[in-house]
């Protein structure tokens, strides 16, 4: 009898491993309510309303935000949607943190600072990721150009024309014109002349030939 007693006491202890609590479904509705409830930290506005309704003064639920930060596991990291729930679950953990959330300024202040981080993240993530481009030498200042000279007028091509042949002059033409100045030619004055310029040879001591051609060469 007393061996049956003993049995049915130790079925009915709490550390008996047919008390322990098992899900139904292994878990997965657990999963899925703490990972609801993880994502809506990321919004300032909730956090809000939590530290408006003082659910931060109750130890047990800032136990269970201690409990949460297992989500920081790789395993678990995989599944969360909204990367800021985890920085702010990190921030929880901070008791001046959660109290300066139940000011609606601080509230706006956070929520504004995550817009402007939504909105210059992919700008400033490419600024560390892609290579900088090497600066480029400085570019000389083209020269210059030398000042044009204006072009000379074009004048029309002269053609020299050939100047009209003097006349010729007839053989009459050059005899003397009347009422001409000019003495005419005496036969006898040019004889005499002849005649005294061979006597100033001859007394020169020229030959009888050397005077001959002088006189022809006159």
């Amino acid at each position: 009898m007393a061996s049956g007693k003993e049995s049915d006491e130790s079925a009915d202890s709490p550390s008996s491993p047919k008390n322990i609590y098992k899900d139904p479904d292994d878990g997965r509705q657990r999963f899925l309510l703490e990972l609801e409830f993880v994502q809506c930290l990321a919004n300032p506005t909730y956090i809000h309303y939590l530290a408006q309704n003082r659910y931060f003064e109750d130890e047990a639920f800032i136990g269970y935000l201690k409990y949460l930060q297992y989500w920081q596991q790789p395993e678990y990291i995989k599944f969360i949607m909204y990367p800021h729930s985890l920085f702010f679950l990190e921030l929880l953990q901070n008791a001046n943190f959660r109290h300066a959330m139940a000011h609606p300024g601080n509230k706006e202040l956070a929520h504004r600072q995550q817009f402007y981080y939504w909105k210059n993240y992919r700008n400033n993530r490419l600024k560390h990721i892609l290579p900088r481009p090497l600066p480029e030498p400085p570019v000389a200042p083209p020269a210059p150009a030398p000042p044009q000279q204006p072009m000379p007028p074009v004048t029309a091509p002269t053609i020299a024309m050939p100047a009209a042949p003097a006349p010729v002059l007839s053989p009459m033409q050059y005899v003397n014109p009347q009422g001409s100045s000019l003495a005419k030619t005496d036969m006898r004055n040019s004889a005499v002349d002849r005649r005294k310029r061979k006597e100033i040879l001859v007394q020169m001591g020229l030959r009888p030939l050397q005077i001959e051609r002088m006189m022809t060469f006159r």
